[in-house]
């Protein structure tokens, strides 16, 4: 538990939609100028390093890395991303920045593959991967809430290229911190190359390919995250509309985490004893509701409401999901396994925000109503397909075996 506290610190403060997030879209706007549909494809580049998250899995699980199957992988992949911030704090160019920020997405979807291989492993031992879940974005989003408030004050106060640099100094120590987690909290048993570990491997990956019940969870993921995406329109709404401070839009940002943290303590307090089916119809309840309250978005107070909302909201669905996800990843293909389904959410979530980008711009004529109703429909969908994840009387973060078959 504090080995997954500290790195979702570290995955809260240092990923793209981090503290780097308003100080870059704020650049990439004021600076040179760019629309919406503009910021969301540069922006898009940053999420390959997401997709691709299965390929550090296989090769995490298949090929240990000085005697380790974790904890070396974490190091390194930890070392490039304070790095590749460091080299963000001497560059402008819109073609070199992004590659700079590449490898430090690149660093950060490695070390949050090997961390989701750990919580596979360790949740199916002990039956808790729902509360690891649970810990980890309570503490990601505790630092999320901090990176807010900081990136909004940055932003406010200093030159938008002063601001960019700044965010990337302060990110830089952040996954020097991980490189002592890494290496001190886990327990894991010295590894080596060799043909019987292989084949058991190779075993598990094949169970993974042929599992009905993990694809069945990839369409669901694909479909549940699929809604036309409303954060860059939001952005410009707020800034160019409503004219909301980029300090106040920083505190949004953080109210929104605080959010995400009061669900994840309501989640310990009043769900752990609901079934894994009640509790993803709840969450895409609760999409719903926050992305049309949306609606109501006209002064700074109702859009403090809203994002705190929003943020109880998306902790439900993420505590829904990603433990209904490792709970069916197969032993010894954990990484791969888990891995791809997160590859499939963070497909669709880039899809769904390239979606909202240029429904706003080009359909809708910079409108945000017909967004919002068109991303709440989105989200209903997910409920159709429930069903056919046949969890019975599953409960979060026990083990797929316990689930009622054909219920």
């Amino acid at each position: 538990m504090v080995f997954f506290a500290v790195v979702y610190v570290a995955e809260g403060v240092g990923q793209t939609g981090g503290l780097i997030a308003q100080p870059l879209n704020y650049f990439l706007k004021q600076t040179l100028g760019w629309t919406p549909v503009q910021v969301t494809a540069y922006l898009t580049l940053l999420n390959l390093p997401w997709i691709i998250k299965p390929v550090y899995g296989i090769v995490s699980d298949f090929l240990p890395l000085f005697g380790y199957r974790r904890k070396s992988y974490l190091v390194l992949a930890n070392a490039a991303a304070a790095g590749a911030y460091c080299w963000v704090t001497q560059i402008t160019a819109p073609g070199t920045l992004v590659l700079a920020l590449l490898l430090s997405a690149f660093g950060m979807a490695i070390s949050s593959t090997v961390c989701g291989a750990v919580l596979v492993e360790n949740g199916q031992k002990f039956g808790v991967s729902d509360a690891f879940v649970n810990q980890q974005w309570l503490w990601f989003n505790i630092a999320a809430m901090a990176s807010g408030f900081v990136a909004g004050q940055l932003v406010q106060r200093l030159a938008p290229g002063d601001a960019l640099h700044s965010a990337a100094a302060i990110i830089a120590i952040a996954p020097l911190v991980v490189i002592f987690a890494g290496w001190s909290l886990i327990r894991e048993p010295a590894s080596r190359i060799n043909l019987p570990e292989i084949k058991r491997t190779f075993a598990g990956l094949l169970t993974a390919f042929r599992s009905r019940d993990l694809w069945i969870i990839a369409l669901f993921l694909l479909v549940y995250y699929l809604n036309p995406g409303l954060g860059t329109p939001l952005y410009y709404h707020m800034t160019d509309d409503l004219k909301f401070s980029q300090e106040y839009i920083g505190i949004l940002g953080s109210i929104n985490s605080a959010g995400w943290i009061v669900g994840a303590l309501l989640y310990r307090r009043f769900f752990r004893g609901i079934t894994a089916r009640a509790l993803l119809n709840l969450s895409i309840a609760l999409g719903v509701l926050a992305t049309a309250a949306f609606l109501l978005l006209w002064s700074e107070i109702w859009a403090a409401a809203i994002n705190f909302f929003g943020g109880v909201a998306s902790m439900t669905a993420f505590v829904a999901t990603l433990s209904l996800a490792a709970d069916y990843c197969p032993q010894r293909s954990e990484g791969f396994a888990f891995a791809a389904l997160m590859s499939v959410t963070n497909f669709s979530l880039a899809l769904s925000e390239n979606l909202g980008s240029f429904c706003y711009e080009h359909l809708f004529q910079r409108q945000l109503v017909p967004l919002i109703l068109l991303s709440a429909a989105f989200t209903a969908v997910a409920f159709l397909f429930v069903p056919l994840l046949r969890l019975g009387d599953k409960q979060p973060g026990a083990s797929a075996r316990a689930a009622v078959v054909g219920s």
